[in-house]
C-alpha cells in the first residue's frame, strides 16, 4: 500500500504542478479586476483545496475501479454484464468518496502544498 500512496503522490504532483498554474493565472486576472490581494490568495486557497481533493476522489475512483475489474465471466462484485458495471462505477464513486471523507490517503495534501508553493514561486517571480 505504502508503494501504492508513493506513486499517487509522483503523479499527484505532476497534475498539481498544472493545476497550480491554472490557479495563479486565475488569481491573477482576479486580483487585476475586482479583489484585493488577500482576498485573492483566500480564495485561490480555497479553489486549490478544492481542486486537490476533486483530484484525489479522482485518482480513488480509477485505482478502485481497476481493483474490482475482472477477467473471469464471475467478478468480486457478480456477474460482468453492462450491469455489473454500472454498479461497480458506482459503487468505486462512494468507495472513494467516503475514503476522501474520512481523511483519504494523503494525495490531496501533497498536491495542495505543492500548488501553494508554485503560487508562492510565481508571486514572488511577478513582484
Amino acid at each position: 500500500m505504502i508503494q501504492f500512496a508513493a506513486m499517487a503522490a509522483s503523479a499527484a504532483v505532476g497534475v498539481g504542478k498544472a493545476i497550480a498554474g491554472e490557479i495563479a493565472a486565475s488569481a491573477s486576472k482576479t486580483a487585476g479586476a475586482t479583489q484585493t490581494g488577500a482576498t485573492t490568495g483566500t480564495a485561490a486557497s480555497l479553489k486549490a483545496r478544492k481542486t486537490s481533493t476533486e483530484f484525489e476522489k479522482m485518482f480513488l475512483e480509477q485505482s478502485l475501479d481497476r481493483l474490482t475489474k475482472s477477467e473471469g465471466t464471475d467478478g468480486p462484485m457478480g456477474e460482468n454484464g453492462t450491469g455489473g458495471d454500472v454498479y461497480r462505477s458506482m459503487l468505486t464513486k462512494e468507495y472513494a468518496g467516503q475514503i476522501v471523507k474520512s481523511g483519504g490517503v494523503g494525495i490531496a495534501d501533497q498536491v495542495y502544498k505543492e500548488m501553494m508553493r508554485m503560487q508562492e514561486a510565481g508571486g514572488a517571480a511577478k513582484a
